[in-house]
């Protein structure tokens, strides 16, 4: 089943972020995908995370393809101008790719070229519009394409971010959805009782929001995210449980496995789960839901 599909049967659907290499040598992403293939619906190809160079989301999602797995590939404001992410998606619709989400991207700073120059010549918003153009037949510019791709588009959405307004956010996922965004994946949520708001604001026939669920790797990176995120909350019980777990990577999964259970019987339709360069632990967290 597509990842179309999923969504319109309501079923459940688990996403895993995969990360492609920083090199050519696609046999660990490969490897770690096909572990754990036949319990997650797609796999979400980022676009150069957190500003750090590797092979593109459009090379790493033609791969998975390649291999017969569904693929969302990231695409990102951030490093190219209207021209080169036109081109892009033309390349990946010519190329079997289905599943978009739009981000904006984190800036060069945060990664490891910091001379790179940040390009943002359009916003997330202007590109669902220039997607549903291109799906439409037209480019940027009105002209008529040989050739339309077709593609199920999703964005992202402050959610269950700490201190941000469920009625604001609402407004902004609606004009978004209005754009062509069918599905949305939210910041790490760590508390699921915050996702509920939202939930009550959005129509599920029409808008999937899909959780992200951060495998935490250490103590120290849940005490981080902590003090210096604030719009991760982290609730203190655990941190605590880590704290005092002698396994403290067991006890991290466990809690990933915990609050994809929890976001589900709290009526979400699916969640992505983001391990941040760890996909050899996807099988975890994935065997045991």
């Amino acid at each position: 089943m597509t990842l179309q599909q999923r969504f319109d049967s309501g079923e459940f659907v688990v996403v895993a972020e995969m990360e492609p290499p920083k090199g050519v040598n696609v046999a660990e992403m490969v490897g770690h995908a096909k572990r754990v293939k036949d319990r997650v619906a797609a796999f979400l190809v980022p676009e150069m995370n957190h500003a750090v160079m590797r092979m593109s989301a459009l090379g790493g999602a033609m791969v998975l393809r390649e291999q017969g797995m569904e693929a969302i590939m990231q695409v990102c404001c951030r490093d190219r101008n209207r021209l080169a992410l036109q081109g892009d998606l033309l390349g990946a619709g010519a190329c079997g790719i289905r599943n978009l989400v739009v981000v904006g991207g984190e800036d060069p700073s945060y990664g490891d070229h910091h001379q790179a120059r940040a390009v943002h010549d359009i916003t997330p918003l202007d590109l669902l519009t220039v997607i549903q153009g291109l799906q439409a037949g037209r480019d940027m510019a009105g002209v008529e394409l040989n050739g339309s791709p077709q593609f199920l588009v999703g964005a992202t959405t402050h959610a269950g971010a700490r201190g941000r307004s469920a009625e604001l956010e609402a407004e902004e996922m609606s004009a978004r959805a209005a754009a062509g965004a069918r599905f949305f994946i939210t910041p790490p949520v760590f508390d699921p009782e915050l996702i509920a708001p939202f939930m009550r604001r959005v129509d599920p026939q029409r808008t999937v929001i899909l959780p992200t669920v951060l495998l935490l790797k250490s103590l120290g990176m849940a005490r981080y995210i902590e003090r210096n995120m604030p719009h991760i909350f982290i609730p203190p019980e655990i941190i605590d449980r880590i704290q005092k777990s002698p396994d403290k990577v067991r006890e991290c999964v466990r809690i990933a496995v915990e609050l994809v259970s929890r976001l589900k019987s709290g009526g979400v339709k699916g969640v992505m789960i983001s391990t941040l360069g760890w996909e050899h632990k996807l099988p975890d967290i994935v065997e045991s839901l």
